[in-house]
């Protein structure tokens, strides 16, 4: 028989161990020798708080299933980062998401791709990557992948030193997320749609320059979108052709558009077939270059970045997901 530890504490930058505390389990019976511990990277806050729920079942099926299990909840930004670096050292070791998409982001960029394979319980609002994924939303269908599937080889991106999993981007994007940060009323994808809708009537055209060819062409655009998964703002398809693992980046252009044009392609945008606009451009590639007129804020799979050279490549293959 075995103990389980569960263990919630936080490792800063220099990997000291602060707020160290321990919560036993029930005994088990020991799992079969050679297997490994799974550490489940939780974000209390995902989906506003209302994670607690899918964390009991999640709790409850590891211990029918007599698991060896760690709980790691997050207290601050980076965090996930820091812990995904600690466990993932192990050769084969299992590091699993429990959140949205932000958490998930902060989990890869800590992550030893070459040791880890990485499990996703989908606990957030818009959850847009696991879409992609074909991750299923459901507590224990998605841990019985963890637990009974296969890790597949995924592509991933580079920006600027900056891993995403989804999609990377600039534009009305971003002046979006700002909305949605300061709405204290309106949640989920309602919130997304509203906030859309006001930045496509204020937003101001950015002016950029696309490497082709060896050459800076230069372009005014309303948005600038590279994607490995293919929607964003809980299920907006802005990258409706992306495929996770076609070693491939798709990169989409909605370029300037007049003011009357703007109710026309917000419906085909809702309805995921920006492709179809006149002012879109589509191609893939496996690298992406543009410099901007002015410093841009770069969103990468809906965290905001400032500072940041808008350089993203495919990493083909680069990390293994547990999905169907």
């Amino acid at each position: 028989m075995v103990t389980i530890l569960k263990i919630n504490f936080t490792f800063v930058p220099k990997g000291c161990i602060i707020g160290l505390s321990f919560l036993f389990s029930e005994s088990f019976t020991k799992v079969k020798k050679g297997s490994h511990m799974i550490h489940f990277i939780i974000n209390p806050k995902a989906k506003r708080g209302k994670i607690r729920k899918k964390v009991t079942t999640l709790e409850n099926l590891l211990h029918e299933k007599k698991i060896d299990y760690a709980l790691h909840y997050t207290t601050a930004k980076g965090v996930a980062t820091d812990l995904a670096r600690e466990f993932s050292k192990e050769p084969e070791s299992t590091v699993v998401a429990v959140g949205g998409d932000g958490t998930i982001n902060e989990v890869l960029n800590g992550l030893n791709t070459e040791n880890a394979r990485f499990g996703i319980i989908p606990s957030g609002t818009g959850n847009d990557f696991i879409a992609s994924a074909k991750i299923p939303l459901d507590v224990e269908k998605a841990l019985d992948l963890i637990l009974n599937g296969e890790a597949r080889p995924t592509d991933y991106m580079v920006c600027d030193g900056v891993r995403g999993l989804n999609i990377i981007g600039t534009g009305i994007d971003v002046d979006i997320l700002n909305r949605c940060r300061k709405s204290k009323i309106l949640k989920g994808k309602l919130q997304y749609v509203v906030s859309l809708i006001i930045s496509l009537i204020k937003f101001k055209f950015y002016k950029f320059f696309i490497e082709k060819n060896g050459e800076m062409l230069e372009k005014e655009g309303l948005i600038v979108a590279v994607g490995n998964g293919s929607q964003f703002g809980g299920g907006i398809k802005m990258c409706p052709k992306a495929i996770i693992d076609d070693g491939l980046l798709d990169f989409v252009v909605a370029g300037k558009v007049k003011k009357r044009k703007i109710p026309g392609a917000f419906i085909k945008l809702m309805k995921g077939k920006v492709l179809e606009l006149d002012f879109a451009t589509f191609e893939r590639k496996e690298r992406v270059r543009i410099d901007f007129e002015k410093p841009v804020t770069i969103q990468i799979d809906g965290e905001l970045y400032d500072g940041l050279k808008f350089d993203v490549s495919v990493v083909k293959n680069g990390i293994r997901i547990f999905r169907p």
